[in-house]
């Protein structure tokens, strides 16, 4: 009888420690995954030191071109998505994804280019009348989002007012 209940004892140690050991190592992957998907993009208001991650993410083949503007205080890179679909992510010189600009036959995924400004466009959006059409046009102290088109067509950008370089002008952000 007592050697039963010793072996129970063992028994009920080792359920503890197994049961430990995978709660350790859930919790371990899934804090890998949170901070792989943070550090998986370049978005708007984010470090423009990931675009050419971006530019894998968005299974883009091809490599961003870079173009600095006339006056220095920014580089645009522009990336052609499979879709056919031209991104353009402005960078500050202090390194900021300040603007992103698309166009082309095809939507690209928003929620990676504006990264957490996307939710609170689509807050925004949310109490208009025109809520989930094709057409969106906020412009707000902190975020101006413009996009719109038809099948095949699509067009936009969006912005952070307060983070725009000097010498930008909005209509240079297309």
């Amino acid at each position: 009888m007592h050697l039963h209940s010793h072996a129970l004892t063992v028994i009920t140690q080792e359920n503890r420690t197994n049961a430990t050991q995978r709660y350790l190592a859930i919790w371990g992957v899934t804090l890998f995954m949170a901070c792989y998907v943070v550090a998986a993009h370049a978005s708007l208001g984010g470090d423009g030191a990931s675009i050419e991650t971006d530019r894998v993410r968005m299974k883009a083949d091809h490599a961003v071109r870079q173009t600095p503007s006339s006056n220095g205080s920014y580089i645009v890179y522009e990336t052609t998505l499979p879709t056919g679909t031209t991104v353009r992510q402005y960078v500050s010189a202090a390194g900021v994804v300040f603007a992103v600009a698309w166009s082309g036959p095809f939507k690209p995924d928003l929620r990676q280019l504006m990264g957490p400004h996307f939710d609170k466009m689509i807050a925004r959006q949310s109490g208009q009348v025109f809520a989930g059409h094709r057409f969106v046009n906020q412009h707000e102290a902190d975020l101006v989002v413009e996009s719109g088109g038809r099948p095949r067509s699509f067009a936009g950008r969006a912005y952070l007012p307060g983070a725009l370089p000097a010498g930008i002008a909005v209509q240079d952000i297309r």
